[in-house]
């Protein structure tokens, strides 16, 4: 199915500068006409949206818990899912090389290509349009988010439990980077020297890696013990 004709099926959207929804399914590895700009612009669309959204789904919300909420819906991981399920891969126009590496697949590729799309769908037809889209894709998830305090992340969950115990913060170290420069694999070592306990895991990104340490850490029975 050509790109307009499945965004229509998709999305109930029809381009009227088709150029823009070529640009916006255009990887930087296919050309420099490419979706990078679009994708600044969508995740500031995107971002809005969410805030919106969440500002009256949720009216006893404080704003840290409705930061929370926004950082899960908007996240790589959620917006690369979508992208998913919308088919978007088959959609996009990656180089030779991201087409071999399985580029299509790729949660990074997929996430940024969604928000290049809202930002092109908020060119093309303004800001009430990429609204619909944006609260279309998301309403299931917010309508699925847990309780906030679910929400904050291993490294976040690990510090505080630390500090309410007034033990020393942990300390991350990258213990190796593996892989091609588009495909690295990051280890990371996660050490809470004052109870001995330490993990390493490994993730796409840096912080991934370090994020799945420190769950990790969590879930040891020494410190399970102490909880």
């Amino acid at each position: 199915m050509d790109p307009a004709g499945w965004l229509q099926e998709r999305l109930g959207c029809r381009f009227a500068d088709s150029g823009l929804l070529v640009q916006a399914l255009t990887h930087r590895s296919a050309g420099p006409n490419n979706n990078e700009r679009l994708e600044y612009l969508g995740d500031a669309v995107l971002s809005f949206v969410v805030a919106e959204m969440l500002f009256e789904a949720f009216p006893e919300a404080s704003e840290g818990e409705l930061s929370r909420y926004r950082a899960s819906l908007v996240s790589g991981d959620v917006l690369a899912a979508l992208a998913l399920e919308l088919g978007l891969g088959a959609q996009l126009r990656l180089g030779e090389g991201e087409l071999k590496s399985g580029g299509q697949r790729r949660a990074s590729i997929l996430s940024d290509a969604l928000e290049a799309l809202i930002g092109a769908i908020y060119l093309d037809q303004g800001f009430a349009a990429a609204r619909a889209v944006s609260s279309r894709l998301l309403t299931r998830r917010l309508a699925e988010l847990p309780g906030a305090s679910e929400l904050k992340d291993a490294k976040t969950r690990l510090q505080e439990w630390l500090q309410a115990r007034g033990l020393a913060l942990p300390e991350y170290r990258v213990l190796e980077i593996s892989g091609q420069p588009h495909e690295q694999l990051f280890r990371v070592r996660c050490d809470v020297g004052e109870l001995a306990i330490a993990a390493e895991a490994e993730g796409s990104t840096r912080r991934r890696a370090e994020q799945e340490a420190a769950s990790l850490v969590l879930g040891n029975p020494a410190l399970q013990a102490q909880r």
